[in-house]
């Protein structure tokens, strides 16, 4: 049933407007959620809409015909958005001589003004800014309890910095003097203020503290949450609050245009399967108007049609990913590719994993990268199933820098058995690695998974020891697992397992935690054998060149 209104065709719908659209949702009913034209194209003499869904992934992005949108609730863009540009900065209005003097004038009246004021025009301020220590530290209570955990993961021990003046900052700091330390079943605990412009290692009590584990108890004590590891991407309801947008290859998101916000692919022939990309991939323009675009699996060259695709096998020698096959068990194997002696095999695993990944860009630059791509082995070969690839040298311990398991063979374990392999690699080479941020949303929820299932599985390993409770420190388990210390705080918290009972930090196992891990272990049956990994780490910082 459409929503159509009597005038709706009168009406010219153009790029930027919003409007209900109808859908249908995972229950297959019918929904109308809100969303953005960003493109009109008319096909033998019919248009289509191509719709981006406000609040939902970019995955779901899709063409649609007129009868699915409700012209009666139409939003029409805002004029600034249909002005021109101007040097490329969206929203700005085009230049007129009248602005330009309008503008002069107004800088003239504010460095005139200036002086009486007491003050001067801003200067750029550097990012990190000295803050007086009493802004910082509240006036806490010794052990801070959380209202709920959905805003455990969210909150922090010491509160946002506020603009405070000089005076009010010395009061405060003759004041903090005497609340700096704080009786704990007496003893002396000093609080100790993040200090900006220096990272400053999320701890649990020191991670050297030791941690007593209880299994099957739940003492009623205040929890008390760790402050959020920088690293870490976690909220309790599975978005990112606040990605760091450092790193190798995350997107730059503020030169998005209307092109790359569409998917440019309507279908990839991948072997035996047929993939729908989810997001926009600069394969050559000339390729984006096929109905199916043709890829070689074993080297992934892209053709641009089933012909082109035969005559390419009977010339195409390989039957497996270039490079040195590191680990092999059952039909499962991983192939270790460098990013500079097979430039075009990296080159197209990038086109083909940007099809489904939106929060990184591509590089066609491969050689700071090594790409370990997963396959499976049948009679016909070594077929792809997925991928991540990691720099030669990272600064900031990143292991993984992309991780993707192909659309066909995820939900199987696959995704979870890259994780383990990126830090089975951690392991040889000696550290603690973490993946490289943001991720995307199936990402975080592999990644946690796989902690929480790696850090569960070491706590109910854990011996009493002379008839006490096992205890474990935060630095323990980060070098049996290789996982980074912010990780291991990150996960904890998510799993609500930190407690402070009776002066000391505790973790507590309830019977619903163990029981649901030993479940989720039953299921997974894809496990990396260490004995079947043959690797041997490269120091890439005493290598001239890569």
């Amino acid at each position: 049933m459409t929503k159509m209104a009597d005038n709706g065709s009168s009406v010219e719908i153009v790029e930027g407007c919003r409007l209900p659209v109808l859908r249908k949702n995972q229950e297959h009913e019918d929904e109308w959620p809100l969303a953005e034209i960003l493109s009109v194209k008319e096909v033998s003499s019919r248009k289509l809409y191509y719709v981006h869904y406000i609040d939902f992934n970019k995955r779901l992005d899709e063409w649609v015909t007129g009868d699915r949108l409700d012209m009666k609730k139409l939003q029409f863009p805002k004029k600034e958005a249909k002005t021109p540009t101007k040097n490329g900065l969206p929203g700005s209005r085009p230049s007129s001589p009248e602005r330009e003097v309008r503008k002069s004038l107004d800088l003239n009246l504010q460095t005139a003004a200036a002086p009486s004021r007491g003050k001067t025009l801003p200067t750029p301020k550097r990012k990190v800014e000295t803050v007086p220590l009493a802004t910082q530290v509240p006036p806490a209570t010794p052990v801070p309890s959380l209202p709920s955990s959905a805003e455990a993961s969210q909150a922090s021990v010491f509160p946002a910095v506020r603009e405070t003046n000089t005076f009010k900052a010395r009061e405060d700091h003759e004041q903090l003097s005497s609340l700096t330390t704080v009786k704990e079943n007496g003893t002396a605990r000093r609080l100790i203020p993040s200090q900006p412009g220096r990272k400053r290692k999320a701890n649990c009590g020191g991670t050297d503290e030791m941690i007593k584990v209880l299994q099957y108890n739940n003492p009623q004590t205040a929890s008390v949450f760790l402050p959020p590891p920088e690293d870490s991407q976690d909220s309790s309801d599975g978005i990112p609050t606040a990605p760091r947008m450092t790193g190798s290859l995350v997107s730059d998101r503020s030169h998005d245009d209307i092109v790359t916000r569409m998917k440019n692919i309507e279908c990839i022939e991948l072997g035996r399967h047929r993939l729908k990309p989810w997001y926009f991939s600069p394969y050559p323009q000339e390729l984006t108007a096929l109905p199916i675009l043709y890829l070689c699996e074993f080297c992934l060259k892209y053709l641009k049609s089933l012909k082109c695709l035969q005559r390419h096998l009977t010339k195409c020698n390989l039957r497996h990913p270039p490079g040195n096959e590191i680990y092999r068990k059952g039909t499962i194997s991983f192939f270790e590719i460098d990013g500079r002696k097979n430039k075009n095999y990296s080159q197209n695993l990038c086109l083909l994993a940007k099809c489904f990944l939106d929060h990184k860009t591509l590089y066609y630059d491969t050689d700071p990268f090594l790409f370990y791509v997963m396959t499976e082995y049948d009679s016909k070969g070594f077929h792809i199933v997925g991928y991540f690839s990691k720099e030669k040298e990272s600064t900031e311990d990143y292991n993984v820098a992309c991780i993707l398991t192909l659309p066909p063979y995820q939900r199987r374990g696959y995704g979870k058995l890259l994780i383990e392999f990126s830090y089975e690699l951690s392991k040889v080479e000696g550290k603690t690695g973490t993946p490289e941020k943001p991720l995307s949303d199936l990402g975080l929820l592999s990644y946690r998974s796989y902690w929480s299932q790696t850090i569960l599985e070491i706590l109910m390993d854990l011996k009493p020891d002379n008839g006490e409770r096992p205890q474990i420190t935060i630095n323990e388990i980060s070098e049996i697992t290789s996982v980074k210390k912010e990780d291991v705080i990150s996960t904890l918290q998510y799993l609500n397992l930190i407690n402070y009972y009776k002066g000391q930090y505790i973790l507590t196992l309830s019977e619903d935690i163990v029981e649901g891990h030993e479940r989720a272990m039953q299921k997974r049956h894809l496990r990396i054998d260490p004995k079947c990994l043959h690797f041997t780490p490269k120091d890439w910082s005493k290598r001239g060149k890569w």
